[in-house]
């Protein structure tokens, strides 16, 4: 696993995001906003776990490519059970 960066909520997300990572990431946020939930000092953190991007959020909030798909998955941190093999 390569460690990527961090950033804070409601900052940009980096460039070299694939756009559906970037529209999960702008999802959350809005759904984070809609519900009034305060997120201050809450930040993404970014990995890469062979070659995929994964981000995660301060909340337990997962963002992870689809594999073979162009498209990510909004889950959890405990209840993410993606094979990375694939």
């Amino acid at each position: 696993m390569q460690l990527g960066t961090r950033w804070p909520v409601g900052a940009t997300p980096p460039a070299s995001l694939p756009d559906p990572v970037r529209a999960a990431l702008a999802s959350v946020e809005e759904e984070l906003s809609a519900a009034g939930q305060p997120t201050d000092g809450w930040a993404w953190t970014l990995t890469y776990l062979e070659g995929r991007p994964i981000v995660d959020l301060d909340d337990g909030t997962r963002i992870r490519l689809v594999p073979g798909e162009n498209a990510a998955l909004i889950t959890s941190v405990d209840l993410d059970t993606t094979d990375d093999s694939a």
